[in-house]
C-alpha cells in the first residue's frame, strides 16, 4: 500500500509541470467549515476526504452541508473521480445523503470529453468494470480496453478514466505500446492517490506520470490542480468574486495549490483523507503550498 510520505514525494518531483501560484504566510486554524463562513459565499468541494472516504461518508459532511446551504451558501462539488458518468456520481452522493444537484457537480470526466482532440479511429477507454461509456460525447468512438485488448496495438488513442483495473504489468505493456507507436493519451484523473476505506489507493494520474518518465510523452490532464477543471467549476458561479469561493480539499498539490492558482480561498481537511493521522504541518513547510484555512473535518 502506498504511504502518504510516498505520495507527497512524487507529488513533489512533479512540481515543475504544476501550475504555479501564491500562498498566504500563515493559515488561520478552525475545526469544521462552520468556522469558515464569515469568509466565503461559495465552497468548491473537493469529493474524497471532503465528503466521503470510499464508500463512507465523512462523519458530519451530509449535515455541513445541509448547513451551508441554508446559509445561502453556493456550493459544487469539482472532482477529479472519471469513473463514472457525472449522473452516476450524482447517484453516489445521494446514496451518501448528500442533496446536491446535477449542475453542481463537475467531473474531471466531463472536462476531459469536452476537450477530446479528433482522431482517425478508435479511442481505447481504461475504465472501471461497470462504466458503459453512455456519456461518451458525439463523434468520438470509445472503446472499453479491458473488453478489446488488441485495441493496445490498434487504438488511434487512450483515454485513461479508471484505475481500479489496472495494474503495474498492464502499465508495462501500454508503455512498450506506446513506444512501438506513439499516440495520444488523455488522462481524465491527474489524482496519484485516493483515500479509501482501506487506505490510498493508485490513481490514474499515478500511472500516467510514470509512462510520461519512460516514454517521454507529454499526457494532456483534466482535472485539478489544472485550470481546465477550475474553469468549469467557475464558470458556474459567474457572479461571485474568486476570493470569497474557497476550494476545500484534503491535497496540497490537487485541491490547495489548484485552488490558488485559480485565485481562490483555499481550506485543507487534514482528518479525513490525504493527511488522516498525520500532522500536514511538515508537508506544508517542505512543499510551501499554505492553505488559508487549516481545519479538523467537514
Amino acid at each position: 500500500m502506498i504511504t502518504t510520505e510516498a505520495a507527497f514525494a512524487r507529488y513533489e518531483r512533479l512540481r515543475p509541470t504544476l501550475p504555479q501560484a501564491q500562498f498566504p504566510e500563515t493559515s488561520r486554524m478552525g475545526r469544521t467549515l462552520e468556522d469558515t463562513m464569515n469568509d466565503y459565499d461559495a465552497y468548491i468541494l473537493d469529493a474524497f476526504g471532503v465528503l466521503n472516504r470510499g464508500e463512507t461518508p465523512v462523519p458530519g459532511a451530509v449535515e455541513r452541508i445541509a448547513q451551508l446551504r441554508a446559509a445561502g451558501k453556493r456550493l459544487i462539488v469539482l472532482t477529479n473521480a472519471a469513473s463514472y458518468t457525472r449522473s452516476g456520481v450524482l447517484a453516489k452522493y445521494h446514496r451518501l445523503g448528500f442533496d446536491f444537484t446535477l449542475d453542481e457537480v463537475v467531473s474531471s470526466r466531463d472536462v476531459a470529453f469536452a476537450h477530446l482532440p479528433k482522431v482517425h479511429g478508435v479511442w481505447a477507454a481504461i475504465t472501471s468494470g461497470d462504466d458503459d461509456l453512455s456519456d461518451a460525447p458525439v463523434g468520438h468512438f470509445i472503446v472499453d480496453l479491458h473488453e478489446q485488448p488488441d485495441l493496445m496495438i490498434t487504438a488511434a488513442a487512450f483515454l485513461f478514466l479508471s484505475a481500479a483495473r489496472w495494474s503495474d504489468a498492464e502499465n508495462a505493456r501500454l508503455e512498450r505500446a506506446l513506444q512501438f507507436q506513439p499516440r495520444p493519451v488523455i488522462v481524465a484523473n491527474p489524482d496519484l492517490v485516493a483515500p479509501r476505506d482501506h487506505g490510498l489507493s493508485l490513481e490514474p494520474g499515478w500511472y500516467a506520470q510514470d509512462i510520461a518518465e519512460k516514454t517521454g510523452a507529454t499526457l494532456p490532464m483534466f482535472g485539478k490542480p489544472f485550470r481546465n477543471a477550475f474553469d468549469e467549476a467557475l464558470r458556474r458561479l459567474p457572479d461571485i468574486k474568486p476570493a470569497r469561493i474557497a476550494m476545500v480539499g484534503d491535497t496540497l498539490h490537487t485541491d490547495v495549490l489548484g485552488g490558488a492558482a485559480a485565485g481562490l480561498g483555499t481550506i485543507l481537511i487534514r482528518e479525513h483523507g490525504l493527511f488522516r493521522g498525520l500532522s500536514p504541518a511538515p508537508f506544508i513547510e517542505a512543499s510551501g503550498i499554505r492553505p488559508a484555512w487549516l481545519i479538523q473535518s467537514t
